[in-house]
């Protein structure tokens, strides 16, 4: 049974399969699965992880010309850095359009859609979720080293925003490109976040529960080590295979049982 929310999804998707070119829809579906995908994984709701999906290219159909004096037209304050690099701007007027057009009110998706081209300093949940699923979403292939960012994005959202921003700056700087200020705050509190992480880590004192797991030995192995004493040949039977320990040098080496040893013991027994 659809939910009024499922209903206003399926509405967006009508709404946007006309006004979007068939590869930008295919896109926008794409993104909105795979922002499903990382709300599982990490717990955060679902819906609202698909709607910021669905609906983060809705203005991107409109050129940055246009993008502009609509921008103007509807009060949403361009900074001189966007201007320089319209590309970006759809972002912002999507979220616009998002909550004007579209009835969004929660401002969780909308600032997802607003900075899904750029990131920012302390980015949430969302806005992580919705900037890496337009990086990663299957029909993406130009990216470098996609496949390990695939599978850092189900493991760490904060590592994974760090090494697609450095990326990011590493193409652009290398093109010469202008870089927006906002994806340098975002890469530098990403780094800033990566670096607490690393320094913590490695300041942790060693927990008893570690050196427990070096120290003990097993006590299948202490068993094993105690009959040696008794004997020279011992025959050792694991749920994988067959041991006998060979105690002649001392140093406890295992080798496999073969069936001419066993023989060969079982007639010294005999005589």
């Amino acid at each position: 049974m659809m939910t009024p929310l499922d209903e206003s999804i399926t509405g967006f998707r009508r709404k946007l399969q006309k006004k979007l070119d068939p590869g930008r829809y295919e896109h926008s579906l794409s993104v909105s699965f795979t922002c499903m995908a990382l709300a599982m994984n990490y717990g955060y709701d679902i819906k609202r992880a698909e709607i910021a999906g669905i609906l983060h290219d809705c203005a991107k159909h409109f050129t940055d010309d246009e993008l502009i004096v609509k921008c103007r037209a509807k009060g949403v304050a361009l900074s001189q850095a966007e201007i320089n690099a319209p590309a970006v701007i759809h972002a912002k007027y999507g979220a616009w359009l998002a909550e004007h057009k579209y009835g969004i009110e929660d401002p969780e998706i909308l600032s997802a859609i607003a900075c899904h081209t750029t990131g920012k300093a302390g980015m949430g949940t969302l806005d992580k979720i919705l900037y890496i699923a337009d990086y990663i979403e299957p029909r993406r292939d130009r990216a470098p080293d996609l496949p390990r960012i695939r599978k850092l994005a189900f493991h760490d959202l904060d590592q994974t925003m760090y090494e697609i921003l450095k990326g990011t700056l590493e193409y652009l700087n290398g093109k010469g490109a202008y870089v927006d200020p906002a994806t340098m705050d975002a890469y530098q509190f990403f780094e800033n976040m990566r670096e607490e992480k690393i320094s913590d880590k490695s300041n942790a004192p060693e927990s008893n529960s570690d050196k427990s797991d070096i120290s003990e030995p097993d006590n299948e192995c202490t068993d094993i080590k105690t009959q040696v004493s008794a004997s020279e040949n011992l025959t050792c039977d694991t749920p994988d295979h067959k041991t006998s320990v060979d105690n002649s040098s001392g140093n406890n080496r295992y080798r496999p049982v073969t069936k001419t040893k066993r023989a060969r013991k079982w007639k010294l027994q005999r005589k």
